[in-house]
């Protein structure tokens, strides 16, 4: 019984495997930035450079990594690119997590792995 109910768990846990792999492509701010700008329509590199204060290169590379997920698009015009959230439910995952964070009081930045807060602050 115990080798089946293994079995179970770990065919669970490669079935939460993906879902892991988006919430840790979520999981860098930079890509959160950009997917927050993207939430209020098309950009390009140079608009989210201007507006994050980055790299053009540091944009472009997290712009690819979400090109590569599947969350944002590209649509060419002329010489320029113009990018875009691909599926409207990755505006809802966002809004579920800043209403959760609200609900929280933002406790998951307290955590002591995951968290934000320095030593000084825990």
């Amino acid at each position: 019984m115990a080798i089946k109910s293994d079995v179970a768990a770990a065919r669970s846990a490669d079935d939460l495997a993906p879902a892991a792999a988006l919430f840790r492509g979520l999981g860098d701010p930079t890509r959160l930035a950009i997917l927050r700008r993207l939430a209020d329509g098309e950009l390009r590199v140079v608009d989210l450079t201007g507006m994050l204060g980055l790299a053009q290169s540091t944009v472009s590379a997290h712009i690819a990594c979400l090109r590569d997920c599947g969350l944002v698009t590209g649509r060419p015009e002329g010489r320029q690119m113009f990018y875009a959230l691909a599926r409207p439910e990755l505006l809802d995952l966002l809004r579920a997590a800043e209403q959760l964070l609200a609900a929280t009081g933002e406790a998951v930045a307290l955590c002591p792995t995951y968290g934000c807060a320095t030593e000084e602050d825990r």
